[in-house]
């Protein structure tokens, strides 16, 4: 997995390539947009019966205890996402934790202790160590510099539209609020009062200006083909069922490199934990132990043929 990046509530696509601070917030984003976390080298556990195990990672448990503090962690910044969607989300936050907290074992990184007991908390320490000492203190001025060059200073003017939408979970919500928009219902209020995206609801499902290849295909295709003040029909991708209005279109022209050079590392910072969780995932052993969740995990890989 697919990685979090694959199955979030965004329509925004995973990788920087197409595109979610300070070091903290950026862990955040990547645990909600790619999953990142944290994990200490425990001998694997055994799983109580009163603590059944919801995933492991090479032999480690992750309980349904860690899940509840994950919820306790990061639960409001999920939004309205709920049930199996929401569990995923969380046991992938748990795996690519364990994933990190193990590279940074690995490497004898020098660890603060947390202010909180327990191994969840150690975990945690153990993952922002690794995100402090290796990804964010390995990308340094010259390598934003070159990576404005290449990717940003030489492209060419691009079309960018500013598109709205709104998420749900079925067809048959989004005909409905579809409908209530054909009536001459307000969109932005629509969105406030039914969207699951939480990044976008509370502004009307605003997701300000965006290119070719930041969002997944099947919202790209709606959106650039809307002109301004259209709304597409219901469709769907693996977030959901997405209403798009496009409220306006123009040439986007690069920015000089001065005035996003501080937002451009930490771009290149996320964008380079991103690459290190996909190759840590491609060489770990992930089991999914909930049968829902496993379930889940199966059809889309039986979907992708893999």
């Amino acid at each position: 997995m697919p990685t979090l990046g694959d199955m979030h509530y965004s329509p925004r696509a995973p990788s920087l390539a197409k595109d979610n601070l300070c070091v903290h917030k950026i862990t955040k984003s990547l645990v909600l947009t790619i999953a990142i976390a944290f994990g200490l080298g425990f001998t694997a556990q055994t799983s109580r019966a009163e603590d059944p195990a919801a995933a492991k990672v090479n032999g480690k448990v992750l309980s349904e205890g860690d899940m509840k503090l994950a919820e306790a962690e990061i639960g409001s910044e999920l939004g309205s996402l709920a049930g199996i969607r929401r569990r995923r989300v969380l046991t992938e936050f748990l795996i690519e934790t364990q994933l990190l907290a193990d590279a940074a074992e690995a490497r004898k990184l020098q660890v603060q202790s947390s202010p909180q007991n327990g191994p969840y908390w150690q975990r945690r320490a153990m993952r922002d160590a690794y995100f402090e000492q290796v990804i964010a203190s390995g990308v340094d001025d010259k390598e934003v510099r070159s990576f404005f060059d290449q990717h940003i200073g030489s492209q060419k003017p691009e079309e960018e539209v500013r598109a709205r939408h709104i998420l749900v979970e079925s067809k048959e919500k989004a005909e409905e609020i579809y409908d209530k928009l054909q009536k001459g219902g307000d969109f932005n209020q629509l969105a406030r009062d039914n969207s699951a995206d939480p990044g976008s609801k509370d502004s009307g499902g605003d997701l300000g200006f965006f290119v070719r290849g930041q969002m997944v295909p099947p919202f790209e295709e709606a959106a650039f083909t809307l002109k301004p003040g259209e709304v597409s029909k219901p469709f769907s991708t693996q977030f959901g069922w997405h209403i798009v209005k496009v409220d306006a279109r123009r040439e986007r022209q690069a920015p000089p490199y001065e005035a996003i050079k501080d937002r451009l590392k930490a771009a290149v910072i996320h964008y380079k934990a991103q690459q290190i969780v996909l190759d840590l995932r491609s060489k770990a052993q992930i089991e999914y132990l909930d049968p829902e969740i496993k379930k889940l995990v199966d059809g889309e890989q039986a979907k992708r043929g893999n």
